[in-house]
């Protein structure tokens, strides 16, 4: 039975009763504050301190909800032609590149560096007042890492073919399995290209 207003339990109840479960006084320990039950009910928090990887990525989020128009499209492609010539060439191709896997991220930043040439405003920039087009392409790519996901990102993946493209994306989830990515490696990116297939997900709009 709680000792406060009609008998209801409160914050002061439960350390006595934690301290009391524990074969404790109340003054021989001290429970951590960032793990108290709040007013809402017996539902616990913990509070952990963001790590600078994680503090930088929910501040650039922040940003980029609030200075730009966001929207979403979806639009169906046939992928036939493209899953028909990587079950044809995957074999010689990892063959002749060292190892390395012929995927469908490849195909993605390719055509996507190709729709960047024709559609040259959406690889475009907001600096202030100003609008910058740049002239190269630097693609990110999304990467699941333990924590979290990531986005390093391709320089001028303009000048690359699909085998650096693919040997440059293992090497980055290399890195971020490893927890070696630094801030350079995931910043700058003109234009990015999540993958939620690797979650399950059907459809996603990531920010």
């Amino acid at each position: 039975s709680g000792t406060g207003k009609d008998g209801r339990i409160t914050k002061e109840d439960i350390l006595s009763h934690l301290n009391l479960a524990s074969g404790m006084d109340t003054g021989d320990r001290q429970i951590v504050p960032s793990k108290l039950p709040l007013d809402t009910g017996s539902r616990i928090e913990e509070r952990v301190p963001l790590s600078r990887l994680r503090a930088t990525v929910a501040k650039r989020l922040l940003q980029a909800t609030q200075t730009t128009a966001m929207l979403t499209t979806f639009n169906e492609v046939n992928m036939a032609p493209i899953i028909e010539i990587r079950n044809r060439y995957k074999d010689d191709f990892e063959k002749a590149h060292d190892g390395v896997r012929l995927g469908f991220m490849s195909f993605f930043v390719r055509a996507s560096v190709e729709a960047l040439k024709r559609y040259p405003a959406v690889n475009a920039s907001l600096d202030g007042d100003d609008m910058i087009y740049h002239g190269y392409q630097d693609i990110s790519v999304a990467i699941g890492s333990p924590r979290g996901l990531v986005t390093p990102v391709l320089r001028n993946a303009d000048n690359m073919g699909l085998a650096e493209i693919e040997s440059q994306i293992r090497d980055f989830g290399g890195k971020a399995k490893d927890g070696k990515l630094t801030i350079d490696d995931m910043k700058g990116g003109t234009f990015t290209i999540s993958n939620g297939g690797v979650y399950g997900s059907l459809l996603s709009t990531p920010i």
